[in-house]
């Protein structure tokens, strides 16, 4: 569909995207959660919106970059707005959003999303888990939501299931969900041409890529420009991929220990195929069960999150690995 040509100055939701820097989930997002935007509609309920609105979320969209919550700031006035970033211009020198540190009542917010959380999982409500999912995006932040809710819920998953309180179906569903959030996670940012090249994917036989699409967005808040393969993808199929993308890095997500053989012949075949000039690092709640055959290569495994950020931190400097083991 064509834009309205008799008023210029209303535009459909991929034009704000664009011109915006914000992502079309997240837009709806903050539409439907904070009324951020009110945009009017055509006779087919499309969204379209003004330049003022492309304005906003410009703003919206700084501000959140630098650390302040969506629900707080999300109907300030345009003067607001340009008020609360020059502040934050004058008393930070930091270029990199960070982490909201959650302290005193927020603690009560993580665990009354957890709760919420998993109680929508073992009822079945993937709809209720979705809306929970990003009411807890805007509130808390991409990485705060995935460091401080998302993995300890995962966690909560993994030992129901070994307990017999969830079924895998549960699993399923859940992994549906986050992997449907993926979009509004990952990074409004665009990416520098100049970033370095990394694949994300999951070897053979491991079919749960819940840890690498967490990777992939954690990977491109450090500045890294992700190819996400998906999961259970063979070594020759990787190492195609850092061919044609000249990555310099290659991470895999085991999560489940099944067949010893053919994990072992997989990474030990991949680790040959991109060479002693590409990294191979290796992730996952299974990866420690693999340290031999990765000793063995040269591989790098990493033991969580803050452990990849500081790896990928050292790659991008060029420096050695042994600074972070």
């Amino acid at each position: 569909m064509k834009e309205d040509q008799a008023n210029p100055a209303q535009y459909l939701i991929s034009t704000v995207s664009k011109r915006s820097g914000v992502k079309a989930d997240l837009i709806r997002a903050w539409e439907r959660r904070y009324e951020a935007v009110s945009p009017s509609r055509t006779e087919g309920r499309q969204r379209i919106y003004t330049d003022q609105d492309i304005a906003r979320l410009r703003l919206l969209n700084q501000a959140t970059n630098n650390g302040h919550s969506i629900s707080q700031i999300a109907r300030l006035s345009l003067n607001e707005l340009h008020s609360l970033i020059t502040k934050d211009m004058h008393t930070s020198n930091q270029t990199q959003p960070h982490i909201r540190p959650i302290r005193g009542d927020k603690h009560e917010l993580l665990d009354d999303y957890l709760e919420k959380c998993f109680s929508a999982i073992i009822a079945f409500e993937a709809t209720v888990l979705e809306r929970h999912c990003e009411n807890a995006i805007a509130e808390l932040g991409p990485m705060s939501f995935i460091e401080q809710l998302l993995t300890p819920l995962l966690t909560k998953m993994d030992e129901s299931l070994q307990a017999g309180l969830l079924r895998p179906a549960h699993e399923h569903m859940a992994t549906s969900i986050i992997r449907s959030l993926a979009y509004i996670l990952r990074t409004n940012r665009p990416c520098s041409r100049q970033a370095p090249r990394m694949i994300m994917s999951t070897p053979t036989g491991q079919l749960h890529e819940t840890g690498a699409l967490l990777a992939m967005i954690i990977a491109e808040f450090k500045g890294w420009h992700v190819t996400y393969l998906g999961a259970n993808l063979p070594a020759e199929e990787i190492a195609a991929a850092v061919k044609y993308t000249h990555a310099r890095a290659v991470s895999i997500n085991i999560s489940f220990r099944n067949d010893d053989s053919v994990i072992i012949k997989e990474i030990r075949r991949l680790n040959t195929l991109i060479g002693k000039d590409v990294t191979l690092i290796a992730g996952g709640r299974a990866a420690v069960d693999y340290q031999t055959i990765l000793d063995e290569i040269g591989a790098f495994r990493v033991n969580n999150y803050d452990h990849f950020k500081l790896v990928l931190d050292g790659l991008r400097a060029q420096t050695s690995f042994q600074d972070y083991a």
